[in-house]
């Protein structure tokens, strides 16, 4: 079985060392926009934009050979303020198929 050395960079200073990394940050923002998800506008007064930091991933084949470079770009949220940020919160929700499971029981 093959292994890679490939190491995830820590912080967006090394990533954008590396062409590879540019690459597959670039195709996160491409899909981010191409689903809507990511909107630049102009904050209200008054307000402050929550952080942001890329989080780093090197996928595997089965065989250990490098299958391809991923990167997410995540919003922190723990940042954020209740009353002053966001006003709800939300629980999840259990699906019915659950729901029978454990009826069932």
């Amino acid at each position: 079985m093959a292994t890679s050395s490939e190491t995830e960079p820590k912080s967006f200073k090394e990533a954008s060392q590396s062409d590879k990394w540019i690459k597959a940050m670039n195709a996160e923002i491409k899909a981010l926009k191409a689903n809507h998800t990511w909107i630049l506008t102009n904050l209200p007064p008054n307000k402050y934009a929550i952080g942001w930091k890329w989080v780093y991933k090197v996928k595997h084949k089965v065989d250990g050979s490098i299958e391809r470079y991923k990167t997410k770009l995540v919003a922190k949220g723990y940042t954020q303020i209740e009353g002053q940020d966001y006003l709800d919160t939300f629980s999840p929700m259990a699906k019915i198929t659950i729901v029978r499971l454990l009826l069932a029981l």
